[in-house]
């Protein structure tokens, strides 16, 4: 990508050819580089620059984020935007890195505090940096009072997706109140047709993709529940006009690493300049700093491409399973898992899970996962969350027999468990009524029955830890499924001073990080899916403590296509579980064949979630076939790279995914039907990602392509010509696999 006027951040004509004329006495540029002539910050990774400088006045500004520049491309001093008006003052024009709220600052700001006195205005000067391995660090602290910020930079060398967080420390001699701090402020260059893409959804119908032109004021999205929610998704792309698609054309994408109350803003002012900004939602949030004391963000991790939306997204595929997923850089991928919860609900027993395991082994499983019912009381939803022992009645012996019997199958034993969470009927909230987030004196709202534990007491962290260690340390557990099946209601913290209650925003949610990290280092083979009724907890926060998610509680296959498709926008395919269950389904009363569902559920982390019990011996034998060749593919399809040929999303009657291994080798094509019309074939696909001048063998998971396809062809003919898919008919689906075979 050249570099071009518009892409310089908020600096006049004038300033602008001085930039590009001054020489650069920066030493050769690694990762990251610092002009001390021009007072210029560069980050480079893969094909991405970002430049930041410190203005005359002091302020840390924005200066260019875009196609990586060459080393000799000078940048210089960089000069503040000048106001028009005192309506349009310059200070609030220019656009900053990390603004404080004072001096006229009419925009988003990134941190608000209100001091002692009552003063709350906030004007943040650089004031030193370090150089580090993959970044910078950089300090700002207020004109007058003491309060220092350090900004982290850090850029991925593959990627150049730059993570960016904030720490305040309160340096001053009393208390000050953080009213809001977000972990950075993005600016785009000018432009007056940006269009934003975001994730809204609700429960059982998540990962939806919205689309909106940026317009003059702001967009907001965010949680207010304590969580990540399902109704917006912490993650955004903004491409560069309406052409932008999935193969080509500027985007700008980023996500938040943070599992609670989340806000990203996005906003264009007057100047129509373009600024996004996120991180804790300042919605009820108070953090009082005593003197000394500091409060971290999130990290907002963000990137740029020329290529197009299906390029972010495989750009932050590759981030994620680099350096943010357990197991970086090589994260195991996803074994073919059966659950037991359709079969059996509640009604757990020895003897019923025994027979469901001989069945799920008998197909290929390789987990076996016992669901919900297990512990205290637990006979419906309405008892025993929170008496985390196992029930007497329904397993006599413990869990060992059941987990042996399992282990004697070749499979892996797993447990679903809801350690957050207790039911009014039970034995730890009798003892503890107080261990919830609630008000005194006010009603307790209810959710499936339950309340919320506050991890933010420290007892309650503690009693968590306790009762998860001991249950993996006594039984032989390899996976825990672990929900969350409520937002937070009365955010109360009644065992701290007033003052100090608003912090269970933060205190709340890094508790949990813990006690997962925890976890993690005393139980180093156990692996944790997150799930909160569905898709309700996934960001890059959590995924850093657990292997994978669990996107929606709609496993309707028809439906899954298109949650799926806008899940992997965000989130990489190997973290997605996607099941096999029965139909019809309870989300649309839908029945669809049984290869269909599979093919649907292979473009994840397939698993098997089907009543066995009511398997016809025809059910076995194409589950034992698909699982099978479900095995040799999914490094590519969990690992590999993505290529959305035709999306699911706007009721599409065609969609079409590919998969290519790393190295090239192997490609995985699926496509899906929902309804031929008027006699019309199904589209022609044109793979992409293959290796131009290797010769390709395609080989048939299920369905067929035309009669005249070629057995065997180059990359170029399979990208160029394409593969015509034979399908008619309604809720059809079809697999392929191609094989590097030769070079040409």
């Amino acid at each position: 990508m050249t570099s071009g006027l518009p892409r310089f951040f908020g600096v006049s004509a004038f300033a602008i050819g001085l930039l590009l004329a001054l020489p650069s006495t920066a030493a050769p540029i690694q990762n990251a580089s610092y002009n001390e002539a021009a007072k210029t910050f560069r980050l480079d990774g893969g094909n991405v620059s970002y430049i930041f400088g410190v203005n005359e006045r002091g302020e840390l500004q924005a200066i260019y984020w875009g196609g990586r520049l060459q080393p000799g491309d000078a940048v210089g001093a960089v000069k503040s935007v000048a106001g028009r008006t005192s309506f349009e003052s310059s200070r609030s024009e220019t656009p900053q890195e990390f603004a404080g709220w004072g001096q006229g600052l009419q925009w988003e700001p990134a941190l608000k505090v209100t001091f002692a006195d009552g003063n709350r205005d906030l004007v943040l000067h650089y004031v030193s940096h370090k150089l580090t391995a993959s970044g910078v660090d950089v300090v700002l602290r207020d004109i007058s009072l003491d309060v220092r910020v350090t900004l982290h930079y850090n850029i991925d060398a593959e990627t150049g997706i730059v993570a960016r967080s904030a720490d305040v420390v309160n340096g001053t001699n009393a208390k000050l109140l953080v009213e809001q701090e977000a972990a950075a402020t993005w600016s785009l260059p000018h432009e007056t047709d940006y269009v934003l893409h975001y994730l809204t959804g609700r429960w059982s119908a998540e990962w939806q993709m919205q689309t909106r032109p940026v317009t003059v004021g702001a967009t907001v999205l965010e949680s207010r529940v304590g969580s990540t929610s399902h109704a917006e998704n912490p993650w955004f792309s903004i491409g560069r006009n309406a052409q932008v698609n999935e193969t080509s054309g500027d985007v700008w994408f980023g996500e938040l690493g943070w599992s609670g109350s989340w806000r990203i803003t996005v906003e264009q002012d007057t100047l129509q300049q373009v600024r996004i900004t996120g991180g804790y939602n300042p919605f009820d949030f108070g953090y009082t700093l005593a003197p000394g004391e500091t409060l971290s963000s999130p990290i907002f991790y963000a990137g740029h491409t020329d290529a197009g939306y299906g390029e972010a997204s495989r750009l932050l595929h590759r981030f994620q399973l680099a350096h943010i997923l357990p197991g970086t850089p090589h994260p195991q991928v996803r074994p073919v898992l059966y659950n037991s919860w359709e079969a059996t609900e509640f009604n757990v027993t020895e003897e019923g899970q025994t027979a469901l395991a001989e069945k799920a082994a008998s197909i290929g499983a390789e987990r076996f996962v016992m669901d919900d019912g297990w512990f205290g009381q637990r006979v419906n939803d309405h008892a025993g969350l929170g008496d985390w022992y196992v029930n007497k009645q329904k397993f006599p012996n413990g869990l060992r027999p059941l987990i042996d019997k399992v282990h004697g199958l070749g499979m892996d034993f797993g447990l679903w468990v809801e350690p957050e969470m207790v039911n009014p009927n039970s034995d730890l909230y009798r003892a503890h009524p107080d261990w919830i987030l609630h008000f005194n004196d006010r009603p307790r709202t209810e959710g499936r029955n339950q309340l919320v534990l506050n991890l933010a007491v420290p007892e309650v962290r503690a009693y968590v830890f306790h009762f998860l260690d001991e249950l993996l340390t006594d039984n032989e557990i390899a996976f825990l499924k672990w929900d969350y099946n409520r937002p937070w209601t009365e955010p109360g913290w009644t065992q701290v001073d007033a003052d100090q209650q608003k912090k269970v925003y933060v205190a709340a949610v890094d508790n949990f990080y813990s006690i997962l990290k925890e976890l993690r280092a005393k139980h180093p083979k156990v692996e944790i899916e997150s799930c909160s009724s569905g898709g309700g907890r996934v960001d890059l926060g959590v995924l850093r403590y657990t292997e994978e998610v669990w996107p929606s509680d709609n496993t309707d296959a028809f439906d899954r296509l298109a949650i799926q498709d806008g899940f992997s926008n965000a989130y990489t395919p190997g973290v997605m579980m996607a099941w096999v269950t029965d139909v019809r389904n309870n989300a649309d009363s839908r029945n669809v064949s049984l290869p269909y569902r599979f093919l649907v559920a292979m473009q994840g982390g397939l698993g098997i979630g089907n009543n066995l019990n009511k398997w016809s011996p025809e059910d076995f034998a194409t589950a034992k076939g698909m699982i099978a060749a479900y095995k040799g593919i999914r490094e590519t399809v969990q690992h590999g790279s993505l290529y959305r040929l035709i999306s699911a999303q706007n009721n599409s009657p065609y969609s079409a995914t590919e998969s290519v291994s790393n190295d090239r080798k192997q490609a995985v094509l699926f496509a899906y039907l929902h309804s031929s019309q008027d006699g019309y074939p199904y589209p022609r696909l044109f793979l992409q990602g293959l290796d131009p001048k290797a010769v390709y063998s395609v080989r048939s998971i299920y369905g067929k392509m035309s009669p005249d396809t070629l057995t065997t062809a180059s990359g170029d003919y399979w990208m160029h010509h394409g593969v015509d898919v034979g399908m008619r008919g309604d809720f059809q689906a079809a697999g392929f696999v191609f094989e590097r075979t030769k070079e040409q």
